[in-house]
């Protein structure tokens, strides 16, 4: 099982959920040496994995590697992802917001960039002791790699998978935090176009259910493991 980290993170972000996973799951966690989508992609599909479990752009990257080489995997997690922006205008609009945003990231300092990142709307629901506990993996980060990430895997530049998902022949676990209204919705539908999907929320959560619950995600996890056997 490989653990793909989001935007801003360290692969050790899953270790509180890796580590309560039983002894027949082995897993280890992924730190990307390629910074582009198409070179952390090659590395996820050379990584001789085969469940795949992905938190926000590692969920992208994870449901894209699975769509292009399906016979590599055996089942893909999703948590706080989606398959992407369907109206080009919006898709339009998110590409231009991350090339200003990368261009920041690129001129600022790093210690800016992860105050300004910590504040997002997406992140209020999450505890001041969680926030502190993700800021020494976010300060590690490389200013021109994030820039260079933004620019070939940000939500804006990729295409939508939504259609491809009803050819995907894997089980698919979707889950998202029930306060994360707009992954929730993303979740379940990704779980009824999937031929073999299925949707997860997790209360008490919101866009990093992994990181505020690790407990439910472990168990969730463990539970779809199962059931593929």
């Amino acid at each position: 099982m490989l653990f793909i980290p989001g935007f801003m993170q360290r692969g050790d972000a899953w270790r509180p959920v890796a580590e309560l996973l039983p002894e027949r799951y082995p897993s280890r966690t992924l730190d990307h040496a390629e910074h582009s989508f198409e070179g952390r992609l090659a590395e996820i599909l050379s990584s001789g994995t085969r469940v795949l479990v992905g938190y926000s752009l590692g969920g992208r990257l994870a449901l894209r590697a699975a769509l292009r080489s399906p016979d590599s995997f055996t089942a893909v997690v999703l948590v706080g992802s989606t398959a992407g922006i369907e109206e080009a205008p919006l898709r339009a609009a998110r590409a231009e917001a991350d090339e200003r945003l990368a261009s920041w990231i690129e001129a600022a300092s790093m210690e800016d960039v992860v105050s300004v990142w910590e504040r997002q709307p997406l992140f209020a629901d999450q505890s001041d002791a969680l926030v502190e506990a993700q800021r020494p993996g976010r300060l590690s980060q490389d200013q021109r790699s994030l820039a260079l990430l933004l620019r070939t895997a940000g939500q804006g530049v990729l295409e939508p998978v939504w259609h491809e998902l009803s050819q995907l022949d894997l089980p698919v676990l979707a889950i998202a935090g029930a306060r994360d209204d707009g992954y929730t919705r993303a979740a379940k539908r990704i779980a009824s176009t999937a031929p073999r999907g299925r949707a997860a929320i997790v209360e008490d959560a919101g866009h990093a259910a992994h990181l505020q619950r690790p407990e439910e995600v472990a168990r969730l996890l463990i539970e779809f493991l199962d059931n593929l056997h």
